[in-house]
C-alpha cells in the first residue's frame, strides 16, 4: 500500500459516483477539444497571413464587386509591387453537397502575389495556353482524386453561362503545393478569362484585388492612395491587411471565439459547483476514516495532499477521456469533410491549455475540501455520529 493506491482506492470508494463526476468532466474538455480546434482551423489564414500583404474590397461588403478597369488603376499607385484579382466563384462537383472551393483568378499575376505556390514549370505553362485549365490544391485533388488531365464539369451556385448553364467545363492542368504544410491547398482556381466571356450577368467584374508591398511599415499610406483614387465612385474600396481580411470573411460565421468561450465557460461552471460540491460530501462521509488516518500517523499536510491529489486525478482522468474523444470526433469530421478543413485536429497547444486547465479544475475543486481534511480534530471525527 502506497499513497497512489490509497488515493486511488479513496476516489473510487463509490464507483457509480466517481463515474457520473468523470462523465461530466469528460464532456466539458470534449467541448473544449472540439470548439477550440474548429476555431483554429478557422482562424488558421489569418495566422499564416503575409504582413506585407493588403487586400481591396467594395466598401459596401466584400461581396459586391468592383470593375475589372479597378485592377490595371491599383498597378500604378506608387508602394505597390504587384496586384491581382480574385472572385468567388461557389463552386461544386456532380453534386450541390460536393462543396469546391473556387476563386476565379488571373492566374499569373495571382501566382506573383502568392509566391508560396509551387507548381511545375509545364503545369504553368500548361495554364498560360490554355483558358479552360484549373489548379487545384493538392488536399482538394486528394479528397476528389483528380490528377493533371482530368476533365470534369465544375457548377457553381451563383453564376450562371449565357446559355442557361451553371457548369463550366474544367480540366485540371497543375497540382498547387506548398513546402509549408500549415498553409492550406483545399481550393481550386479558375481563370478568369474563360469564366468571364460565358457569363449570362456582372460582366468585367472582380471580387476583390490583392497586392505586395514589399514593407510593411508602408501598408497604411498605400492602402489610403488606393482608396482616396476610388473615392466618390458608383464603387467605392475599403484597403486593410491580409490578416484583417481573413478576419472579416472567418467574422461572418459568427463570432467562434465569443461562442467558445460561452459555452466552454458555462461548461466549465456547471462541472465546477457539481464537482465541488460532491467532493466536500465525499470527504463529509469519509470524516471517520480521516480521523482513523490521524490516528494512526498521517499528518495533516499529508491528508491535505490526498484529498487533493484525488481530486486532481479525477480531473485528469476525465479531462483526458473528453479530449481523446474529441481526437476522434474531430477525424471523422475532417473525413466527411474532405480536404476542405485541413489540419483539423486537437494541436499539442490545445493538448497543452487543456492539462492546465484539468490541473487547475482539480486544485479548485479539491482545495476546500481538502482544507476541511486537513483542520479536523481525530476528537471531532471519531465522536461525529
Amino acid at each position: 500500500m502506497n499513497d497512489l493506491t490509497l488515493i486511488r482506492k479513496s476516489l473510487f470508494r463509490k464507483k457509480t459516483r466517481a463515474i457520473l463526476l468523470i462523465l461530466s468532466i469528460m464532456t466539458a474538455f470534449l467541448i473544449f477539444g472540439a470548439l477550440a480546434s474548429i476555431d483554429r482551423v478557422l482562424n488558421s489564414s489569418e495566422e499564416l497571413s503575409r504582413a506585407d500583404r493588403l487586400v481591396t474590397v467594395n466598401k459596401i461588403n466584400f461581396t459586391q464587386t468592383m470593375p475589372f478597369a479597378y485592377w490595371r488603376r491599383v498597378e500604378g499607385v506608387d508602394g505597390v509591387q504587384a496586384v491581382t484579382h480574385a472572385s468567388w466563384f461557389g463552386g461544386y462537383f456532380q453534386d450541390v453537397r460536393n462543396f469546391v472551393q473556387s476563386f476565379v483568378v488571373d492566374m499569373d499575376s495571382y501566382l506573383v502575389v502568392y509566391p508560396e505556390l509551387e507548381l511545375p514549370a509545364d503545369q504553368r505553362a500548361a495554364l498560360a495556353e490554355r483558358r479552360d485549365c484549373v489548379a487545384v490544391g493538392a488536399d482538394l485533388a486528394e479528397q476528389y482524386e483528380w490528377s493533371v488531365g482530368d476533365r470534369f464539369p465544375l457548377s457553381s451556385n451563383i453564376w450562371r453561362q449565357q446559355d442557361g448553364s451553371s457548369a463550366w467545363d474544367v480540366e485540371v492542368c497543375a497540382i498547387l503545393t506548398t513546402q509549408d504544410q500549415d498553409l492550406p491547398t483545399n481550393y481550386l482556381l479558375m481563370q478568369y478569362d474563360y469564366y468571364n466571356e460565358a457569363l449570362a450577368f456582372n460582366r468585367d467584374q472582380i471580387g476583390w484585388m490583392i497586392m505586395l508591398t514589399g514593407d510593411p511599415a508602408i501598408n497604411d499610406a498605400v492602402s489610403q492612395r488606393i482608396d482616396d483614387m476610388f473615392a466618390n465612385s458608383p464603387a467605392e474600396t475599403e484597403t486593410t491587411t491580409e490578416a484583417a481580411f481573413s478576419q472579416a470573411f472567418v467574422e461572418q460565421l459568427g463570432n467562434i471565439g465569443l461562442i467558445l468561450s460561452l459555452v466552454v465557460s458555462a461548461a466549465f461552471a456547471t462541472i465546477l459547483m457539481i464537482v465541488g460540491t460532491t467532493m466536500v460530501m465525499a470527504i463529509n462521509e469519509r470524516t471517520k476514516e480521516v480521523g482513523v488516518m490521524k490516528t494512526l500517523g498521517f499528518s495533516s499536510s499529508r491528508i491535505f495532499t490526498h484529498v487533493l491529489s484525488e481530486s486532481v486525478l479525477l480531473s485528469l482522468v476525465g479531462g483526458l477521456l473528453g479530449l481523446g474523444l474529441a481526437v476522434l470526433l474531430l477525424s471523422g469530421i475532417a473525413q466527411v469533410a474532405g480536404g476542405q478543413l485541413p489540419g483539423l485536429g486537437v494541436s499539442s497547444e490545445t493538448w497543452l491549455q487543456a492539462i492546465g486547465l484539468m490541473i487547475a479544475f482539480g486544485l479548485i475543486t479539491g482545495f476546500v475540501p481538502a482544507l476541511n481534511a486537513m483542520r479536523l480534530k481525530i476528537v471531532d471525527a471519531l465522536g461525529k455520529e
